[in-house]
């Protein structure tokens, strides 16, 4: 990804999404020929000067200072997450050292602890979203993580390009705008990671959803949250957690515990082993 690019439309897609009675300036008295808020305007909220705030928008981050990064996502109301973005961005890490491909094999001990979550489908996310490990229960009430080609086991795909996931959550597109901006946070982390910007683009040539959820910018860092899934004996609600991996970097589990004494019956239900 050329980061320079990314700032560029990513700081104009918060500015233009403001309107001047949203900081607290006077409503514009007539037709204002750009939508949002103009450069100036921005500078101004952020205490700093027009050319310092057109270096950042043109992507020469390098030539202001983190000072003046953190004033234009105070002046834009960027959320945490969107801060971190930007910041990211302005300052990329360098590529993983290691690929997704290349990773060794998960801890016996952590699909131990997957394994002993009989009354809840948990899995372990990697870089880029690639699942990793599993539980039976996951399988159960999501996919069976095992038949997906592995170059496709990942939240992306599965989400935009698996017809059963749009069946499978009942708030699809809720769903799909959480991968889309958490994938849009994974690229800002790692900008030069050529699997993950080989997946995005891919994932944009298949899905026009995930094509215009891209183009809109939105960040977000996957967070506890409620899901709700349709299974073959019925709608269940679950809370869902994320718990970091010790020791691998840029690892989690996503945890899902039954909202209510109806959903913990309908995994009871799906756990219970096979009978003929």
């Amino acid at each position: 990804m050329d980061t320079r690019i990314a700032i560029r439309d990513f700081l104009v897609s918060r500015r233009t999404r403001l309107r001047p009675q949203d900081v607290g300036m006077p409503p514009p008295a007539g037709q204002r020929r750009v939508p949002g808020l103009r450069r100036e305007e921005i500078a101004a909220l952020a205490h700093v000067s027009v050319d310092q705030y057109v270096r950042l928008e043109r992507g020469q981050a390098s030539r202001v200072s983190d000072a003046v990064i953190d004033a234009v996502a105070t002046a834009l109301r960027l959320t945490p997450a969107e801060h971190r973005y930007l910041h990211a961005l302005a300052r990329p890490a360098p590529p993983p050292p290691r690929s997704t491909a290349a990773r060794g094999p998960v801890r016996p001990s952590v699909q131990c602890f997957l394994d002993s979550l009989r009354a809840a489908p948990a899995y372990l996310v990697g870089h880029g979203g690639t699942v990793l490990a599993w539980n039976r229960l996951a399988t159960r009430v999501f996919l069976d993580f095992a038949e997906l080609p592995e170059d496709r086991r990942t939240l992306g795909w599965m989400i935009f390009t698996d017809p059963r996931a749009r069946e499978m959550y009942v708030d699809w597109p809720l769903k799909a705008r959480e991968v889309a901006a958490f994938l849009r946070c994974e690229l800002g982390r790692h900008p030069h990671d050529p699997e993950l910007t080989r997946q995005i683009e891919q994932l944009r040539c298949y899905s026009q959803e995930f094509d215009a959820l891209w183009r809109s910018h939105g960040v977000i860092e996957l967070s506890h949250g409620v899901t709700r899934a349709r299974t073959r004996v019925g709608v269940v609600e679950l809370c869902r957690e994320i718990l970091r991996l010790a020791g691998e970097p840029g690892e989690f589990v996503i945890l899902h515990t039954p909202a209510t004494p109806e959903a913990a019956a309908v995994l009871a239900t799906l756990e219970a082993p096979d009978t003929d």
